[in-house]
């Protein structure tokens, strides 16, 4: 289970700087079944993905910071933007266009849905206006048919924690809206075709440890990549 990690300075007990990823990612795909490989953002690898891609079950794409507005065609133009990393942008994309094309089973979660949408030529709201999605917790009803409903065993999934300032705008190609919390907002969608492709806008690694619900989607994925 391949899980894309981030450049991190902060890091301690190690030499230099770091590459990293969230524990939770790795404890909800342990919990599934799965066994987590993280991915270092090195663009140096990006020549090598179709293969390693090859080697893997399926794809998890962690949270994190913005996406460079200039990669979905626009300028920057909000004062909120934070933690663009070139990298990390530059690998996400290209991983998520050969997980794709390759039928990898994939959950992408909070900017990992965002990157998911930027790659299929989808564009971004760079911000919000709001609080009302910064470390919230809320519902989000799903459509029936939905990947995500049949993963939950539920329509209203209850307790979904959000912390992002950004939402989709103009879907991708191929991408359909399956989510949206009460106020509105993208929650979740799924790309057409695939065999299980799945992107939320909120947190279910957060709370997935005493969570049926969100532990749900990561016992689905797993299942996935066994039936791959």
């Amino acid at each position: 289970m391949l899980i894309v990690g981030r450049l991190s300075p902060e890091s301690k007990g190690v030499r230099g700087e770091s590459f990293a990823a969230g524990r939770t990612y790795f404890h909800a795909v342990e919990r599934a079944g799965g066994v987590p490989m993280m991915l270092p953002p090195m663009p140096a690898l990006i020549d090598r993905l179709p293969d390693l891609v090859g080697r893997m079950d399926a794809l998890v794409l962690h949270g994190g910071g913005d996406v460079d507005p200039r990669r979905y065609g626009q300028e920057p133009s909000a004062d909120e933007l934070y933690g663009i990393v070139p990298e990390h942008d530059e690998v996400e994309l290209e991983v998520v266009r050969t997980a794709l094309a390759a039928d990898l089973p994939m959950l992408a979660i909070c900017r990992g849905m965002q990157i998911v949408n930027v790659a299929l030529g989808g564009d971004l709201v760079q911000h919000i206006g709001s609080e009302d999605h910064w470390f919230q917790h809320h519902p989000v009803t799903v459509d029936a048919d939905s990947h995500v409903a049949r993963a939950t065993r539920t329509e209203r999934p209850a307790a979904c924690h959000s912390v992002h300032h950004q939402a989709i705008g103009r879907l991708g190609d191929g991408l359909r809206l399956v989510g949206t919390s009460d106020d509105g907002m993208p929650e979740a969608m799924e790309v057409e075709g695939a065999s299980w492709a799945v992107a939320v806008q909120w947190h279910p690694e957060d709370t997935a440890a005493i969570d049926p619900q969100q532990q749900a989607l990561f016992d689905s994925l797993v299942r996935a990549a066994v039936a791959r």
